[in-house]
């Protein structure tokens, strides 16, 4: 039976490193300006993992007024990804990431009727739209020499997200969101 739980790579080569994962939240929260308040409807939220032996942070700015209309800013992810090559490459993956995890988030439902998708195709499903992403996404990439490996970078910047999104949300409005998608679970 092969072990998955370090996507079948040697432990010796990528050792889970709970320093890393420090660092990433840490440089996401700063470079959000954590530390500053924010107005009154606002809030910042943010989230961490570790996938495909990479470290990401994730925060999310938001803005909900007094009707529950949900704006977001501004997003600030940080990753290390070990020794990388094209950092262009690592931003555009990173800011694709959050988009997909609002479109996830906020909409992202199949529904079932007669044990059929109501959602036959993207004219049923709602994605996000370019008035509906976030306006400023930022990605912060860990500096690393040839010491420490190449790990991935498609995947990882999509799961913190939505944590980060209801943190945020929980920040600005006082609601906790227990179940997703968001949709209009903040409306009035």
């Amino acid at each position: 039976m092969t072990d998955f739980g370090n996507y079948n790579d040697p432990f010796e080569t990528y050792p889970i490193d709970t320093a890393r994962l420090r660092r990433v939240a840490e440089l996401a929260a700063e470079q959000a300006g954590w530390a500053k308040a924010l107005p009154k409807g606002q809030g910042r939220g943010i989230a961490a993992h570790r996938s495909f032996l990479s470290y990401v942070a994730t925060v999310v700015h938001v803005v909900v007024d007094e009707k529950g209309n949900l704006t977001i800013p501004r997003v600030d992810t940080a990753i290390d990804c070990g020794f990388h090559i094209n950092p262009e490459r690592i931003r555009s993956q990173i800011e694709g990431a959050a988009v997909m995890g609002l479109a996830l988030a906020k909409h992202g439902q199949i529904t079932f009727k007669n044990g059929q998708p109501e959602q036959k195709n993207f004219d049923g499903f709602v994605l996000t739209r370019i008035d509906d992403a976030p306006l400023d996404v930022r990605v912060h990439i860990v500096p690393a020499d040839w010491e420490v490996p190449s790990s991935g970078v498609g995947e990882p910047g999509l799961p913190p997200f939505a944590p980060a999104l209801c943190n945020a949300i929980f920040a600005a409005s006082g609601k906790r969101i227990r179940s997703l998608p968001v949709a209009d679970q903040l409306k009035v």
